[in-house]
């Protein structure tokens, strides 16, 4: 065998090689792109987000300022139930699109909406202590924890629809409150403490200013997720 053919053999024998490599250990896929995140801060006046306008600008200025790029196609928005000018129930259910939700570590939170509330089968969704972080991947504080801030504001049932009531009384008057009076319904992050441990439905606040929401356990935090 020749100099030349021996030198031609060995190459395809390595480049052979190669190839049986990269097919039995494919290259990892990138992490999918953040698509849901608790906010790091409240907007620091309560319950009072500036409305559901207000609180899908916040969503979005803590994601643009974690530099983290969204899917074409995709907004932010807060998960927060309201009662429209028309008095018709606007419900967080509706507001965030169809999903899938994945968290700023690329990992899947639900795939739908109906597994994001347990339509079909309960808990099906991954919001928990562990999945359920900031906008820089950082956990939020839970059961525990000091300061616990498991409380997330929501407005919401265990469906993601609005409650019945006034707005004053679920929603801190439409998320436009910092009242010492008024309340809001809370979901915790953790999934624990108290007589529930909904991650959307949890108990309603003492009131609507900061400190009664960091009195039972908040920081006037928000779910956000980018509708589609």
């Amino acid at each position: 065998m020749s100099t030349l053919t021996r030198t031609f053999a060995a190459l395809s024998a390595v480049a052979l090689m190669s190839t049986t490599a990269e097919a039995q250990n494919p290259p990892a896929s990138p992490p999918a792109p953040m698509t849901f995140f608790i906010t790091s801060v409240g907007k620091g006046d309560g319950a009072n987000v500036g409305g559901l306008e207000g609180a899908d600008a916040h969503c979005k200025a803590l994601a643009d300022a974690a530099s983290a790029p969204l899917p074409a196609g995709r907004i932010w928005r807060a998960y927060l139930s309201a009662i429209g000018a028309d008095g018709k129930a606007i419900n967080a259910r509706d507001r965030i699109g169809a999903g899938p939700w994945h968290n700023a570590k690329g990992a899947l939170i639900a795939a739908n909406v109906a597994d994001l509330h347990g339509d079909v089968i309960k808990d099906r969704n991954q919001i928990n202590k562990l999945n359920a972080i900031s906008e820089k991947g950082m956990p939020i504080n839970g059961v525990g924890d000091t300061p616990n801030v498991h409380d997330i504001m929501t407005g919401s049932d265990w469906e993601g629809r609005a409650l019945g009531g006034t707005p004053v009384t679920t929603t801190c008057d439409n998320w436009t409150s910092n009242a010492t009076t008024g309340s809001a319904m809370l979901g915790h992050h953790d999934r624990t403490g108290g007589n529930s441990t909904s991650w959307n439905y949890a108990h309603p606040s003492r009131g609507c200013s900061q400190a009664n929401l960091v009195a039972t356990g908040g920081a006037g935090l928000l779910y956000c997720f980018a509708a589609n």
